[in-house]
């Protein structure tokens, strides 16, 4: 059940990534008519923070689960090791 939720949260983390990185090039940010009916709008700032900052998050959250899995990973080398 715990490999299917961290895979799961992966996904869905990568979805964020993804979409926070496309949503600048997908709307036009010269033309205000393009963003003004989406979430966050109708300012640019608004809708580039609804439609990115969970992908900031997700980035954030992936960074932090790589760090535990290589500090883990180098805490069990250490104790397998022998002296």
């Amino acid at each position: 059940m715990k490999l299917l939720f961290r895979v799961l949260s992966v996904i869905v983390a990568g979805y964020f990534i993804v979409r926070a990185v496309a949503e600048p090039f997908l709307i036009d940010v010269t033309d205000s008519s393009t963003y003004a009916g989406d979430w966050g709008g109708p300012s640019l700032l608004g809708v580039l923070a609804v439609h990115c900052g969970p992908g900031v998050l997700a980035a954030m959250f992936l960074y932090g689960l790589v760090v535990r899995w290589r500090r883990e990973r180098t805490e069990r080398k250490q104790i397998t090791q022998p002296v």
